[in-house]
């Protein structure tokens, strides 16, 4: 090879030789005219990097295609500085401050005296249109940091300066162009701005903290998405439309299931409605754990830090917890953010045997974690609420299937639930910041690997995602509307026995360490809760409906008959109520559809002469007429919960 060439590995580990000072631009046009066409990034030994960038040294390379996930990231990015222009050249004056690509979009913090708002929108996109349109190249330099801090002081740019001043002495200081317009970034970009396309939209505006501080400047923040084509960003704005129809907490206004107020931060006062589907999904959950074995127990509250110090969570999740000092010993206590250690007091309360194993014991508690006010989100996530915790202490043999049998009884409830259509494991590893020996952290992994190889489920892998003290399999479930939630976990815990010094008696007569498995279906019942009411937009199975049907009457002169037909679903179990408003029919069937009642019951005088009742469904205009016996014998049936 020449001295003044490069060898490239490529993807199927292929090599190819270049001159030295090749770029990733020139590799994809020797390969293909069309993989040029497509090419907006190259990876160097792993590394995303610009197509522009000299190569000088033998290296790895796989060219990044804009249809590509990684592509799609870059189109957000450069979509960031893009607005962040456009802002620049209509409102001058404006300094841009920080401006990432996140989930399903991207967004720049803008410092302004007059905050932006969505009136802006049209003018700014106007504008981001001409820039992508016009195609400016994207041209990274290097500079010295105090001419950089100058430049962008003299510029105004006060926010970008003190970005630069914080970075560590040996930072490279980079910026890129794109035409006349100058941004502090790391990269890599997009080759020009004509590769971010025009499937591109702004969404909101928010206020936001300079560094998320609130003792520093409100700044003013612009969301917006972006993607890799119309139909892509149709799809995408045509979820969100339905997202904000199916808004729990909206849905929980005009149900009457809940509310939220200020004096008690992150916490849900269930009205009756509401507070009438949460106990019948827990009933339903008590049964389902009883009829798996488990025995259900209960912890308190509020527990000594020496428990919480014994366990770890002290020192890896204070600052999450509400902390309570106590006068009558040095000791402060705090409310319980997680039932596992109170989980293990039970377990050491006498001393086991390995004829008790496998012990499983649920505890449906109450737990409390600190959230900052922005972060909160209806019953999504809050500060109080009930977790489906279980713990399963067994012996190495018991272990495995254990896990399976968990993983069974996880995609039981969801199926159960009607949320099994789409679910999605993933296998979270190791993290950096972890407690106990890494033979036990291999064990863990290795038990979990054997129990994704058994159940029948869909899983991905999470590298380094796994709790400080667990790896664990995490449960996704894909609403109605494709929307991703995480919902159950199942953690095995090897180091959490050793620190609260849990033993057994084994076979042998010898005391054992027991395994320890963290199991939740529903994870946060309160968030689960949030999750079912946007995917079913309201209209819950018949079981979980807190009213089953309505009696309305078209008349007056049925009135009596109707408190019948009342009664007689009542003392069927259903869950019904009476109206004999002076109102016209059509208008108590939109009140009640409003409402998501499942069953409407409507009895005029012919009804009442000959002991039927016209049933209509929610959503639906049609009506069949059915004998009264008939009819609720029929929703009795299909009433009956799931067990």
């Amino acid at each position: 090879m020449s001295s003044n060439n490069v060898t490239v590995t490529m993807p199927d580990n292929s090599t190819r030789e270049y001159m030295q000072g090749t770029t990733g631009t020139g590799i994809a046009e020797d390969i293909s005219k069309s993989l040029a066409k497509q090419a907006v990034a190259v990876k160097i030994n792993g590394k995303l990097c610009d197509m522009s960038l000299s190569i000088e040294q033998d290296c790895s390379i796989e060219i990044i295609k804009r249809d590509s996930e990684e592509g799609l990231e870059l189109i957000r990015h450069d979509a960031a500085h893009v607005m962040a222009q456009a802002v620049q050249n209509i409102f001058p004056g404006t300094q841009v401050t920080i401006g990432p690509a996140i989930e399903n979009g991207f967004y720049y913090d803008f410092a302004r005296n007059e905050p932006f708002s969505t009136e802006d929108f049209a003018a700014i996109e106007k504008e981001m249109h001409k820039i992508v349109e016009r195609g400016d190249v994207f041209v990274r330099e290097e500079w010295d940091r105090k001419e950089a801090i100058a430049y962008f002081k003299d510029k105004g740019e006060m926010y970008k300066a003190e970005l630069i001043e914080d970075l560590p002495e040996d930072e490279v200081i980079s910026v890129y162009r794109q035409g006349d317009w100058v941004d502090l970034c790391r990269g890599p970009h997009l080759p020009t701005t004509k590769h971010v396309g025009t499937a591109f939209k702004l969404l909101k505006v928010a206020g936001a903290y300079w560094r998320g501080d609130s003792n520093n400047a409100m700044l003013s923040r612009i969301y917006g998405t972006a993607w890799r084509d119309e139909k892509e960003l149709k799809a995408y704005l045509t979820q969100i439309e339905e997202a904000e129809k199916r808004d729990h907490r909206k849905l929980g206004n005009e149900m009457d299931l809940f509310h939220f107020q200020d004096e008690a931060p992150g916490q849900v006062f269930w009205h009756d409605k509401g507070w009438t589907i949460y106990t019948e999904l827990m009933s339903y959950m008590r049964r389902k754990v009883k009829s798996k074995g488990y025995q259900e127990i209960n912890t308190p509250q509020m527990l000594d830090s020496r428990f919480w110090q014994a366990s770890g969570h002290w020192d890896k999740y204070r600052e999450n917890m509400f902390i309570i000092e106590n006068a009558e010993t040095d000791n402060p206590a705090a409310l319980k953010p997680m039932s596992c250690p109170g989980g293990a007091q039970v377990y050491k309360a006498h001393l086991r045997s390995y004829r008790e194993l496998p012990l499983r014991m649920a505890e449906f508690g109450r737990v409390f974690r600190k959230e900052a006010s922005g972060a909160r989100h209806g019953l999504m996530r809050v500060q109080a609420f009930t977790q489906d915790d279980a713990h399963i202490f067994c012996t190495h043999d018991q272990l495995e299937d254990e896990v399976v049998a968990m993983c069974d009884l996880i995609k039981e409830v969801y199926t159960d639930l009607g949320m099994a259509e789409s679910i999605t494991v993933h296998f979270a590893t190791r993290p950096e910041q972890r407690i106990g020996s890494e033979e036990d952290w291999d064990r863990a992994e290795n038990a979990l690997r054997k129990v994704l190889d058994r159940i029948d489920m869909k899983w991905v892998i999470n590298e380094g995602d796994g709790a400080f003290y667990a790896p664990k399999l995490d449960f996704v479930l894909e609403d109605a509307i494709g929307r991703q939630w995480q919902c159950g976990t199942v953690q095995v815990d090897m180091n959490m026995p050793r620190r609260m010094t849990l033993e057994y008696v084994g076979e042998d007569g010898e005391r054992h360490v027991p395994h320890m498995v963290h199991r939740a279906i529903l994870g946060s019942v309160e968030r689960f809760l949030g999750v079912m009411t946007e995917h079913y937009a309201g209209k819950f199975p018949l079981w979980l409906a807190p009213v089953q049907c309505v009696v309305a009457t078209v008349t007056g002169k049925a009135d009596e008959y109707a408190s019948e037909v009342y009664e007689a679903l009542k003392a069927a179990g259903i869950r019904a109520e009476l109206d004999i408003r002076n109102e016209k029919i059509n208008y108590k069937v939109r009140e009640h559809s409003v409402q998501k009642v499942p069953a409407l019951f409507v009895v005029g005088a012919r009804e009442a002469d000959e002991k039927t009742v016209a049933i209509r469904r929610l959503g639906s205009d049609a009506q069949s007429v059915v004998g009264l016996d008939e009819a609720v014998d029929a929703l009795k049936k299909e009433a009956r919960a799931p067990y």
